[in-house]
């Protein structure tokens, strides 16, 4: 059995998109597919990781390395001060940040006014 959550959930309006863009052989401007090679140094750091076994999974909340990275920039470009350790989440994605920070301060019952237009993401969790 799913999660009553579950039942709300639908295919995403981007997928939806990519497919009709297959389809009919049309430029998908659905997605961020580049239609570029990747620069050179990205391949090389890439490579890199991979011949030095850098492939192990991180921890939950994102690699030290990164958030140290994120927070310096953050820093650098907003003038946001944030600490890597307390207040830097690396997630796959803003569909994910979303409904990780939904689900950990929403509960059953509570009532979420989400005004329109919003990110399609909200629909299909049931929140609307």
């Amino acid at each position: 059995m799913l999660s009553h959550r579950l039942e709300h959930f639908t295919e995403s309006v981007i997928c939806d998109m990519s497919r009709l863009a297959v389809t009919r052989h049309a430029v998908n401007l659905a997605q961020g597919f580049p239609d570029f090679p990747a620069p050179d140094e990205i391949k090389h750091v890439a490579a890199s990781a991979i011949l030095e076994d850098y492939n192990q999974y991180s921890i939950t909340w994102g690699g030290k390395d990164l958030r140290n990275a994120i927070s310096r920039k953050a820093l650098k470009y907003n003038h946001i001060e944030a600490d890597p350790e307390t207040e830097i989440t690396v997630t796959c994605g803003a569909t994910e940040a979303l409904m990780a920070a939904m689900l950990a301060i929403i509960n059953e019952g509570d009532e979420v006014i989400i005004f329109e237009p919003f990110y399609e993401s909200y629909g299909h969790a049931g929140y609307t």
